[in-house]
């Protein structure tokens, strides 16, 4: 099959399909349609990202939605006579009759190497049950959540300075390396793929905002890698000091797990002529972490020098 002959579609609306979207319409790759989140729902999402200059710059049909499974947006899809429709970056599950729109099939890609975490928010989670490699998977999607068959797989490593947002970006990469790989295929008329190997792992559930307050309880350990599972661009790990709650952005791990203080509690400042190491020292279960970005609920932030100056010390963190 000429590349010209394939008839392909998109659907996203998540960072973490630009690059593949971005190499793939550079290639010379025709889309028959970009379908993406309505701007009411795109706001609502965390990491989500306007594809309409992207489809206007290459000419390409831009359809906002609310749902995939719509009626119309089905019909419309189904229209299109399209052989293959590839989903990055979506967090709705494609209905049957979705399913359906494409000759060839639905191709996704899940970030971690399946079937391990298959569930929501697989970076995230890999991050706070501190894993040390994480990965991404194309597949062929099905009715079964993350269970279709798996074209091409990438596994990278966890560093302990990584975050749900520089693990996101090696999932953009990988999904750029792997569609890229697969479109030859593709057009040859091939669709390759191998059937999961069974796993009794159970489905990662849904994260929600408030699924963020800090269990100041836990090892330090765990608080660090909680806090850098869910910030930027998520809506982050929070606690409340003084009534006041605020978001942790960004921590560093002190090293050792003795027992300093009560849990939550500041033990005192961390002062630096560098001035994204100042912070706020706070006990956990065992060891200690150090606060040292602060986002309020209004958005400010408050970092560096003018965190350390806070008279906190002796201040206990708690959950509301």
């Amino acid at each position: 099959m000429a590349p010209q002959d394939l008839r392909l579609g998109w659907v996203g609306f998540h960072q973490e399909g630009l690059p593949a979207l971005r190499s793939l319409l550079k290639s010379g790759i025709r889309l028959e349609i970009i379908v993406t989140l309505d701007e009411g729902s795109l706001e609502k999402r965390s990491a989500g990202v306007d594809y309409s200059e992207l489809a206007c710059a290459h000419g390409i049909p831009l359809r906002r939605v609310r749902s995939i499974n719509d009626a119309a947006v089905v019909q419309h899809l189904s229209d299109l006579n399209l052989d293959v429709l590839f989903v990055i970056g979506w967090s709705q599950l494609l209905h049957p009759a979705a399913l359906a729109t494409a000759r060839l099939g639905v191709i996704g890609a899940h970030a971690s190497l399946l079937p391990h975490n298959r569930g929501s928010a697989p970076i995230n989670w890999t991050l706070i049950n501190g894993e040390t490699t994480a990965g991404n998977t194309l597949m062929w999607l099905t009715e079964g959540v993350d269970e279709g068959r798996i074209i091409d797989q990438m596994a990278f490593p966890v560093t302990p300075c990584d975050t749900c947002a520089t693990l996101y970006d090696q999932v953009a990469d990988t999904n750029r390396i792997m569609i890229e790989r697969i479109l030859p295929k593709l057009m040859a008329g091939d669709c390759p793929g191998i059937v999961q190997p069974h796993s009794d792992e159970p489905v990662l559930p849904r994260r929600r905002p408030d699924d963020g307050r800090i269990d100041w309880n836990q090892s330090s350990r765990k608080v660090y890698n909680f806090v850098r599972a869910l910030t930027r661009p998520y809506p982050g790990a929070f606690s409340h000091l003084d009534g006041t709650r605020w978001i942790i952005q960004t921590c560093a791990l002190i090293p050792g797990d003795n027992s300093l203080a009560t849990p939550g509690t500041v033990t005192g400042p961390v002062y630096s002529p560098v001035s994204d190491a100042c912070g706020q020292m706070v006990a956990c279960g065992t060891g200690a972490i150090v606060v040292l970005e602060l986002e309020s609920a209004e958005g400010a932030t408050l970092k560096g020098p003018a965190l350390s100056d806070c008279q906190w010390a002796g201040k206990v963190w708690t959950n509301e």
